[in-house]
C-alpha cells in the first residue's frame, strides 16, 4: 500500500483567484454606475424638454385667451349676439337626424312609435355633440313605454326619463301618449357623408355671421 504525502513546507494555494473575482466585480460595479449615472442624465434632459414644452405651450394657451377676450371686448352688444347666434347654429347644424333615428332603432320596441321629437338644446362636450330631446311616443300600455327607456339607457348613447304618461283616444283605439326627456350623446366617428354635410353646414353659418358683423 502506497501514500501521498504533501512534502511542501506549505500547502498550495491560488492567490489570484480572488483578486481576479474581485476585479471582475469592482469593474462591473463600475460600468454599471456609469450607465445609471447616463440613463440619470437623459431621463433629467428628456423631463427638462417636456417641462419646456409645457411652459411653451401654457404661454401660447395664454395668448390665445388674452387675444380672444381683447377681441371679445372689442365687440359690440349687437355682434355679440350675433356671434352668440352663430355659435347656437353651428351646434344645431352638428346635430345629425340621420344618427339619431339609426341609434332609436336598436332601442325601439315594435309596440312603439314616435309621435313627436323636438330638439330643446344642442351643445358640445369634449368634442362631442350633446343633445336635449323630448320625445313623444304612442304606445298600448304603459310597460312598452317603460321597456323602451331601459332599451334606451343600455344602448348607451341615450340618458332617458320619464316625465308623464296620459291616455289618449284616436280612432276609437285607447293608447298610453308618453313623454320622455332624453339626454342624448351620440358616440364618436361620423360616416364621411355626415361629416361633409356638417362641415359645408358650419362654413355656410361662420360665412353669414361674419357678413352680419361687418
Amino acid at each position: 500500500m502506497s501514500a501521498s504525502l504533501n512534502l511542501a513546507s506549505q500547502p498550495f494555494r491560488n492567490r489570484a483567484l480572488p483578486w481576479t473575482i474581485a476585479g471582475v466585480i469592482a469593474v462591473a460595479s463600475l460600468l454599471a454606475l456609469l450607465y445609471l449615472i447616463s440613463s440619470s442624465r437623459e431621463t433629467n434632459r428628456k423631463a427638462a424638454d417636456v417641462e419646456r414644452d409645457v411652459d411653451t405651450e401654457r404661454h401660447q394657451i395664454s395668448d390665445l385667451e388674452h387675444r380672444a377676450e381683447e377681441i371679445k371686448q372689442a365687440l359690440t352688444p349687437e355682434q355679440r349676439q350675433t356671434l352668440q347666434a352663430a355659435h347656437v347654429l353651428v351646434d344645431r347644424k352638428r346635430f345629425s337626424w340621420a344618427r339619431l333615428f339609426s341609434d332609436l332603432e336598436s332601442a325601439l320596441p315594435a309596440s312603439v312609435r314616435i309621435k313627436r321629437i323636438s330638439v330643446r338644446n344642442v351643445g358640445v362636450q369634449n368634442g362631442r355633440t350633446i343633445a336635449t330631446l323630448e320625445m313623444v311616443v304612442v304606445s298600448k300600455n304603459p310597460a312598452d313605454a317603460t321597456e323602451m327607456i331601459g332599451q334606451m339607457d343600455r344602448a348607451g348613447v341615450f340618458s332617458a326619463e320619464l316625465v308623464e304618461q296620459n291616455l289618449k283616444t284616436e280612432r276609437n283605439e285607447t293608447n298610453t301618449e308618453s313623454t320622455i326627456e332624453v339626454n342624448y350623446l351620440p358616440r364618436t366617428g361620423a360616416s364621411r357623408s355626415e361629416t361633409g354635410e356638417n362641415n359645408v353646414a358650419t362654413a355656410n353659418t361662420l360665412q353669414a355671421a361674419s357678413l352680419k358683423t361687418r
